[in-house]
């Protein structure tokens, strides 16, 4: 027999319950942690629409030593079991503390404490889960663009003990285990937030990646249906929304931000990390025939879903790729790996007829790439993710409290594709993450939370009706000095 699920705070079977999650990103740039504490709930009129309410986002910049550690083990570095094993806990004990941070922050403005995990009232409550990334190591991905292991790294008991609440992690290894590419999982949201008006949302993070969401009801857009599940922004069963679900299809585009600081910290040795505001690369001159060299890897002929890393864009592929492209001078290389990206990215948009491109992540702080790429997508608009509703400095830490909520009810996360599986390829939709301690989560909807002791939670009936749409409330989000 099942057990009844737990709930926090006042919410009754008629009433909607409030989940507080608080979200913690780290990309391939490793520069710092982004952070969203965010209020999550269905609408009580509308069950395909999942709230949220952001109470703080922020961004925490890695200590200069630490991060100097994640940097000096990425490939093509050969480390060792003993350095990784002290980066697991370092990592883990830093995102504690960062965490511990913004839920004390967050009670001492007027938040509620709670009753964590752990066991007895902490002050540093105040949110029923934590949805931790991690910081990728390593993304093992083969010649022909199958996935074969991902690790993100970050002691999720170290941040349980910080937070005493509920830590989500290792989110990327159960889709990964049925075939799927593990990434990108910005699709969770972006079909979500982009409804059935279609179009393209791109990251520009230190790896591109763009999701492409074709509108529903158009002549190429009728994804057949999962058969053994209903991730979140697809066709919903058991009397659910009828509405056609829109053809998404999403994956990696290239290097963005990795190909840039690796060129800036090897030609500074270590003293920039970056190329602020694209300054250097304003001041270079594109090189064509270097261009087309590295135009010529055979990664950017893979078609979707796809995904990479520092694996593959690592510090040495300019000169694996373009001798030519590795004795230029600095502003001229910055200048053509900045075309790179953006012919990448444009290319690939352009094929798939979005009508607009809404972008966030680091690389849309850089005007020149900016302006590059909107150039190149020219006459199709390059806009801010702020015009979907969500701040671009709290996308992907709010995507990380969405796969939470979602994961916790047992609802896979990710959208179906053209094939009718998940939109990463894989064979069959996973509930994504694993959970630290394992325990019962707090603030649990008894509407859609599958009952405790199945042994997949995407089984139960109530779980089988994810969300269809992000509703933002508010804005009445804090972004502290520190956010970008």
């Amino acid at each position: 027999m099942s057990e009844p699920v737990t709930m926090r705070g006042p919410g009754t079977l008629s009433g909607p319950v409030t989940m507080r999650v608080l979200g913690m990103m780290s990309g391939t740039s490793a520069d710092a942690v982004d952070t969203a504490l965010v209020d999550l709930a269905r609408d009580p009129s509308d069950p395909d629409v999942l709230t949220a309410r952001l109470l703080d986002v922020d961004e925490h910049p890695w200590p200069g030593p630490l991060r100097e550690a994640i940097l000096d083990v990425l490939p093509p570095v050969s480390s060792d079991v003993a350095t990784w094993d002290m980066l697991h806990a370092q990592i883990g004990a830093h995102l504690g503390e960062v965490a511990a941070r913004v839920l004390e922050r967050a009670v001492g403005e007027g938040g509620t404490g709670g009753t964590g995990a752990a066991g007895g009232t902490t002050g540093a409550g105040g949110a029923d889960l934590v949805v931790s990334h991690g910081q990728t190591l390593h993304h093992w991905a083969a010649p022909d663009g199958r996935v074969l292991g991902t690790l993100q790294i970050g002691d999720a008991a170290r941040i349980a003990e910080a937070t005493h609440a509920s830590v989500l992690h290792d989110l990327r290894s159960a889709d990964v285990a049925r075939g799927g590419q593990g990434a990108p999982f910005a699709p969770v949201i972006d079909v979500m937030l982009l409804g059935e008006d279609g179009g393209a949302v791109l990251n520009l993070g230190g790896i591109a990646n763009v999701t492409l969401v074709e509108a529903a009801g158009s002549a190429d857009s009728a994804a057949p249906a999962p058969a053994d599940s209903a991730p979140a922004g697809s066709a919903a069963p058991d009397g659910a929304s009828g509405a056609a679900s829109p053809t998404v299809r999403a994956g990696d585009v290239g290097p963005a931000n990795a190909l840039l600081d690796s060129a800036v910290r090897r030609a500074t040795a270590g003293r920039m990390h970056c190329d602020e505001d694209g300054r250097l690369a304003a001041s270079g001159t594109v090189d064509q025939r270097a261009l087309d060299e590295l135009l010529a890897d055979p990664f950017f002929a893979l078609p979707l879903p796809r995904s990479t890393g520092r694996e593959h864009f690592d510090a040495e592929y300019v000169e694996r790729m373009s001798p030519r492209a590795a004795r230029l001078d600095l502003p001229d290389l910055l200048a053509t790996l900045t075309e790179l990206t953006a012919r990448t990215v444009a290319d690939l948009v352009r094929e798939s007829g979005a009508p607009v491109v809404h972008g966030s992540g680091g690389g849309m702080r850089n005007p020149v790439l900016r302006a590059r790429l909107a150039a190149l997508l020219d006459p199709v608009p390059l806009r801010s993710s702020e015009d979907l509703g969500v701040p671009s400095d709290a996308k992907e830490a709010l995507l990380m409290a969405v796969i939470g909520w979602l994961s916790v009810h047992g609802i896979p996360a990710l959208p179906v594709g053209p094939d009718g599986g998940p939109v990463t390829g894989a064979r069959s939709a996973a509930v994504l993450g694993s959970l630290t301690p394992p325990v019962p989560v707090t603030g649990l909807d008894p509407c859609c939370a599958a009952p405790r002791g199945t042994s997949d939670p995407s089984d139960a009936p109530a779980a089988r009706r994810p969300p269809r749409r992000l509703r933002l409330l508010g804005p009445d989000h804090r972004t502290p000095g520190g956010a970008r």
